[in-house]
């Protein structure tokens, strides 16, 4: 298995299930927006980045289920793919705080944005478990549109152009 930008020392549960670059290195985004399906700005909840007008203005996990819960998502048990649903998973240390998001794709694999580097595609959640992210701590799910309904069935009978 080849790894192109040298990540396995960081996440090594990213050689399970492989990853593939999916766009270039970039600082004008990060993960939350990212996996909030933005790339025009850095959301975090601090001054200097955007955050939704309606989540809390610090680092919980809860502040961050609200950023998310403005965009119309709700908790959800798992990450396993549901046919009319996309899924976020929000991650967290071991103290709590979140350090990082992903976004399911309508191929059941995931994307992330790893820090200014740059956004992979990867098997699941867990490929991305360490110690700079830790794990996993909140999945949630919005209902996707007839359209984006009718996009994920065909990413999924003919695969990537």
């Amino acid at each position: 298995m080849t790894d192109p930008l040298g990540v396995f020392k960081i996440f090594p549960h990213l050689a399970n299930g492989g990853y593939r670059v999916s766009s270039a290195s970039t600082s004008g985004y990060n993960c939350i927006a990212w996996a909030a399906a933005r790339d025009d700005r850095w959301w975090w909840p601090h001054p200097d980045g955007f955050w939704p007008p309606e989540a809390p203005l610090n680092e919980t996990l809860e502040a961050f289920e609200a950023a998310f819960a403005s965009l119309g998502y709700v908790r959800c048990i798992d990450y396993s793919l549901e046919r009319r649903y996309e899924k976020i998973a929000i991650y967290a240390s071991t103290a709590g705080i979140p350090t990082h998001a992903a976004r399911q794709l309508p191929t059941g694999r995931w994307t992330s944005k790893l820090g200014r580097s740059e956004d992979i595609e990867h098997s699941s959640p867990d490929a991305l478990i360490s110690n700079n992210y830790g794990a996993p701590a909140l999945f949630m799910r919005r209902r996707l549109g007839v359209f984006q309904v009718a996009l994920r069935w065909f990413w999924a009978k003919f695969g990537r152009a």
